[in-house]
């Protein structure tokens, strides 16, 4: 007896819980729209590469998964594409070795001509110095020399006049032979001494003008030292034109690099796969038809990422607010499932509209608006039977 009043208690409760929850479904305070259907992700799938059509490996409302193949493009193009780009990476890393190698030869080079530009001025100068003191020496001889040429002269001239003054008494033998004799060698000894001096002259004339040639040409030199030297001390320059020239090779290694990945994913893009699960709608290619870039080939609509856009009266919005528990009932299926109010919209439809109504023009006729309301399913997973996108269903909205 026990266990049955037991049962009879708990029968009783279920059947005031079951009609308590009747009740409070009848007469709770509720909005309710057919204007209604359900909404879903419909996913275009465009080509991002163009190219001949190779395979479809797909049909018309085909389940797919994320990932699944769709599309095969022919890839010959961009294989070859592919093997270019790997080429021209290929030569432009070896013109950025070879640049970068570059580099500090040149520097080293530079550097050198600019030390040994700088020595060879120094030098230069030294020699000039050393030219310029030659010729001083040089002058200061000829100068002596010429000195030395007017004072064998005038000796030459007195002895000779001393010769004359004494040839006649010679000759009436007023004087002695030895003096006459001694006379004509003092003579002549001054007339050797006057050659002798102008052969001198004549010497250092010659080496002067050896000692000018010498200064010329020393000043040639350094002036040619001073050109190599400026040349040389471009070195820095010389030097940041090299790396300058490295660094551009590098930029055109990292333009090459990007150039093969390019290739790369337009060659991936040949193979078309499916961004996520659906079924597919509205195939529009066929083998061999050759497409294009941005070309829409079909679209994968989803049928479990779904929910319901309702569109209540404006009258109907006072009390509605996100969160508030709904009832969908779908017109295909003839059953209802919970959800709840996730958003309001945040203007009418006619808003949004192509041809939105213009009220000044003089002719309105007042219309109570629509608002859309998005609901979604509070357990969109354990639905027995797809929902379809488009598909009409009645909300009702509880709002309390």
């Amino acid at each position: 007896m026990a266990g049955k009043r037991l049962w009879i208690i708990a029968a009783i409760v279920i059947v005031v819980a079951a009609g308590s929850f009747w009740l409070w479904r009848t007469i709770s305070p509720r909005e309710s729209t057919d204007d209604a259907q359900m909404t879903g992700h419909v996913s275009p799938i465009a080509a991002r590469v163009g190219g001949t059509v190779k395979a479809i490996l797909i049909t018309d409302n085909q389940v797919v998964k994320s990932g699944d193949v769709l599309v095969e493009i022919d890839r010959r193009d961009y294989e070859i594409a592919v093997a270019r780009a790997e080429a021209d990476l290929a030569a432009a890393e070896a013109h950025s070795r070879a640049a970068r190698a570059g580099v500090p030869v040149t520097s080293a080079a530079a550097r050198g001509e600019e030390h040994s530009a700088n020595a060879g001025t120094g030098n230069a100068e030294a020699a000039l110095r050393a030219a310029e003191r030659e010729v001083d020496a040089s002058r200061a001889k000829l100068n002596a020399a010429k000195a030395r040429q007017v004072e064998a002269a005038a000796n030459a001239t007195r002895a000779a006049q001393d010769l004359e003054r004494m040839r006649p008494l010679a000759a009436k033998d007023e004087i002695s032979k030895q003096q006459f004799d001694a006379a004509v060698t003092t003579a002549q000894a001054t007339q050797a001494g006057a050659e002798s001096a102008v052969a001198s002259v004549h010497e250092a004339e010659a080496n002067l003008d050896v000692s000018e040639a010498k200064r010329v040409q020393a000043g040639g030199g350094l002036t040619q030292a001073r050109a190599q030297a400026q040349a040389a001390a471009t070195a820095p320059q010389q030097i940041a034109l090299t790396q300058a020239q490295a660094a551009g090779a590098d930029a055109q290694v990292l333009q090459a690099r990007a150039a093969l990945e390019q290739a790369r994913l337009n060659l991936e893009r040949t193979t078309i796969t499916a961004p996520s699960a659906g079924v597919v709608s509205r195939r529009s290619i066929e083998v061999g038809q050759v497409i294009q870039p941005s070309q829409q080939l079909m679209a994968i609509t989803s049928l479990t990422d779904v929910w319901v856009t309702a569109n209540f009266k404006e009258t109907q919005l006072a009390s509605m607010r996100v969160g508030q528990k709904a009832s969908i009932d779908v017109d295909a299926y003839g059953h209802a499932v919970e959800g709840h109010v996730e958003s309001i919209a945040a203007a009418t439809g006619a808003t949004f509209s192509l041809l939105p109504p213009d009220n000044a023009t003089g002719n309105f006729v007042k219309v109570v608006q629509r608002v859309p309301v998005k609901i979604v399913l509070e357990r969109p997973a354990a639905l027995a039977t797809p929902w379809r996108p488009g598909m009409s269903v009645n909300a009702t909205v509880f709002l309390k």
